[in-house]
């Protein structure tokens, strides 16, 4: 197997370890700090907005390439082992069924809210003083 094949299926896992961590947002057995980081991680991931916008050279793909998969391995480790086999499970009937990932506007929303709030706060901490 050549390292191409073997990014391929890193990819595939972490895509498919993506949508687990939709299911596990939704599963009454998932502990309320796996839930929370958990539903961080898939709104951002199922955003079209990015917290780097992927123009800037270099930095634009940090977080879909460090970042975003590093989330996604620490969440899927506070999940319970038997949460964790259900919901990758419903992830792959997903994804053999729908053939993609689900979108998220809400992650739009949150990308773009702390984008705003980044600008307010330079802004005010910019701003010439009276």
């Amino acid at each position: 197997m050549g390292v191409g094949d073997n990014l391929k299926t890193w990819a595939r896992r972490i895509k498919r370890d993506g949508v687990t961590l939709w299911f596990a947002g939704k599963n009454p057995r998932t502990p309320w700090y796996a839930k929370a980081l958990g539903m961080f991680v898939v709104a951002y991931a199922l955003s079209p907005v990015d917290l780097i916008p992927d123009f800037i050279p270099v930095l634009g793909y940090v977080d879909d390439v460090l970042l975003l998969p590093g989330l996604i391995w620490l969440t899927v480790r506070l999940l319970p082992p038997e949460v964790l086999a259900e919901c990758r499970r419903q992830a792959d009937e997903w994804i053999a069924a729908k053939g993609s990932k689900p979108s998220s506007r809400a992650g739009a929303v949150l990308v773009v809210m702390l984008w705003l709030a980044i600008g307010a706060a330079a802004w005010c901490w910019l701003r010439p003083r009276a």
